[in-house]
């Protein structure tokens, strides 16, 4: 007997491929981000690294719908077909990203220069369900990299403002890398047309 709840909805791969198409790949969304790490990095150098927490929390807030406006600049929807199963994914992994921002905060109070590389874990560990939601393997090694980053800068101590500027030079190299893979294949498309 054949399972109507497959036939009906969309498969996985089908589910990724609206993904991709509706945010371009995750690419806008990494620009926004890693210049919202950068511009923490400023706010670090300018005023302090606690005022720099809080550039990268109000910021971070406004991801989405920048990130969402510039992907409707680029052309495409930035909103993802009704009933995609992804969707579900995408809010389950935003609230765990907001309840371990509590987390984050409270080793800020502790030891400052630990909030960025543990925002590093945190965004990282997000990264991972990117590759599922996107399909895109490069998010396994986005993660690993903002992971190793944020190692190496809590065991070296390091300054927050290179962990700001760290997680800003990960993301939008990434942001650039996946922008050129989407191009290829928006460019690719028509031919196979």
């Amino acid at each position: 007997m054949p399972d109507t709840a497959s036939s009906t909805s969309p498969t996985i791969a089908a589910a990724q491929q609206d993904m991709r198409t509706a945010y371009l790949g995750g690419a806008p969304g990494l620009f926004v981000s890693g210049s919202v790490w950068v511009i923490a990095g400023v706010v670090c150098l300018m005023r302090s690294p606690q005022a720099a927490v809080w550039a990268l929390y109000i910021g971070g807030a406004l991801i989405h719908p920048v990130a969402g406006l510039l992907t409707r600049l680029l052309g495409s929807p930035g909103r993802h077909a009704t009933g995609n199963p992804l969707g579900m994914l995408a809010f389950a992994t935003t609230i765990w990203m907001i309840m371990m921002l509590a987390l984050a905060y409270g080793i800020s109070q502790w030891r400052i220069e630990l909030f960025f590389p543990a925002m590093l874990f945190v965004i990282g560990g997000r990264y991972l369900t990117f590759a599922t939601l996107f399909g895109k393997k490069l998010f396994w090694v986005c993660c690993a990299a903002l992971g190793l980053a944020g190692y190496v800068l809590a065991t070296r101590h390091a300054a927050p403002v290179v962990g700001a500027f760290t997680g800003g030079a990960i993301e939008i190299a990434f942001g650039c890398i996946l922008a050129a893979g989407q191009r290829g294949v928006k460019d690719a498309a028509p031919a196979s047309a």
